[in-house]
């Protein structure tokens, strides 16, 4: 019965003390080359990352100085540059202005409030978007754009100078002038000659001491017309000749839209013609001057009753329309003037607005003239569109004020005064 015990003595008996030791050798010789191993390929990760690190190094420093590069590039084109730049914050303060800019508009720029710079330097012109020096180069014309700057939120302001090109482009409008009136000269003495000629045959019929009372007030009211033509055409000669706008003023549309109205409507009862008004959304103003204005398109109206009263049948219930129809365009107006008449064929819209070509027998020629030379003086344009049996229209296009172009334009990007 002893036995047994003595046998699981034995077997729970410790190893002894150099099996342990070589265990233990045994294990850290594994670990050692699982460490030495982990670090060889952390030496390889290092090399790489070391020679990525170094080639993203050298790139940047690459990239560094072709900006470096570029920079000295832009800095000496923005030294260069005949116009004026100036670089705006999102304060509208100017942050950077080149040589010219500060040759225009006086030194020390940096940090003025634009709105102020402007107004101490700069008037509006008779054109839009064209403002006049007062200061130290007073009398010269600039063209003034603003450039919004999407990414860092500023503007870039552009000054060019226009002066030479403005005289420039003054004189040979001149000269346009003079040339036209020197081609249109046979014409003008014809035109001038035939309402002469009858307004003298009337009034010597009036030397007739033995004609009826009644008979002479026919005549001399027929003499007095021919010589109303007379002078019309002279006034018309005249605004022909001297090709510019006098005056300039803040016109609300809807007041000339009620001008027209009143002026148009009586005649176009009197003709038998539906006149249509559709005046634009919202209140707006134009810049010019009103009569010029309203005179133009008033002839063009007048031209739309006239072809539309063609138009009017009443046997077959068929009625002449002109339709004035405004809207708005960016920052300008278009004024559509439409009728139902026989329209034109291209040979005729062609010569529309040449001088003294008119398809009318008491038409001077020169009312669309005159119409695109008032539109064209006020930074606009004049177009037509017609074909046979399809109507005319007109679209007159001028540049709204700068209070009304502005009225859709946030805050920040309406400090100056550009039209």
């Amino acid at each position: 019965m002893t036995t047994q015990p003595q046998q699981v003595a034995t077997d729970q008996q410790p190893q002894p003390e150099s099996q342990r030791l070589a265990e233990a050798f045994r294990i850290f010789n594994q670990a050692s080359e699982e460490l030495s191993t982990a670090y060889t390929s952390l030496q390889g990760q290092v090399e790489a990352l070391t020679a990525e690190l170094a080639a993203a190094n050298g790139a940047l420093r690459q990239q560094y100085q072709e900006k470096a590069a570029l920079t000295e590039r832009l800095s000496v084109l923005l030294s260069a540059l005949p116009a004026g730049v100036v670089v705006l914050d999102v304060q509208g303060q100017v942050v950077q202005a080149n040589p010219a800019a500060e040759e225009t508009l006086g030194a020390a720029l940096a940090g003025q409030k634009w709105a102020e710079v402007e107004n101490a330097h700069l008037v509006a012109s008779d054109t839009p978007g064209e403002f006049i020096n007062d200061s130290g180069n007073a009398g010269k014309r600039y063209a003034v754009t603003v450039t919004a700057l999407d990414s860092a939120g500023g503007r870039i302001v552009l000054l060019h100078d226009i002066t030479e090109a403005h005289r420039l482009k003054a004189q040979a409008e001149r000269h346009q002038r003079l040339a036209a009136m020197g081609e249109m000269a046979a014409q003008l003495a014809h035109q001038l000659r035939t309402p002469l000629a009858a307004a003298l045959l009337y009034t010597a019929n009036l030397e007739n001491p033995e004609l009826p009372e009644t008979m002479r007030i026919s005549i001399a009211q027929k003499a007095v017309a021919r010589l109303k033509h007379l002078e019309r055409l002279i006034q018309d000669m005249l605004l022909f000749a001297r090709g510019e706008v006098l005056g300039r003023e803040d016109i609300p549309v809807a007041e000339l839209l009620q001008e027209l109205r009143q002026t148009i409507e009586p005649l176009a009862r009197a003709s038998q013609v539906t006149f249509h008004v559709e005046p634009p959304a919202g209140s707006m103003l134009l810049q010019g001057n009103r009569k010029a204005i309203a005179g133009a398109l008033t002839n063009l109206l007048e031209n739309a009753l006239q072809a539309a009263s063609h138009a009017t049948d009443p046997a077959k219930e068929i009625g002449g329309e002109v339709a004035l129809a405004v809207r708005r365009a960016g920052d300008s107006l278009a004024f559509s003037i439409r009728d139902n008449g026989r329209g034109m064929t291209a040979s005729v819209a062609a010569r529309l607005f040449e001088p003294f070509f008119t398809t009318r027998a008491e038409g001077t020629g020169l009312g669309l003239a005159i119409a695109r030379g008032v539109a064209r003086a006020h930074g606009g344009n004049i177009e037509a569109n017609s074909s046979l049996g399809r109507g005319t229209e007109f679209i007159v296009t001028l540049p709204l004020a700068r209070t009304a172009a502005d009225q859709d334009v946030p805050a920040d990007l309406t400090e100056s005064n550009y039209a």
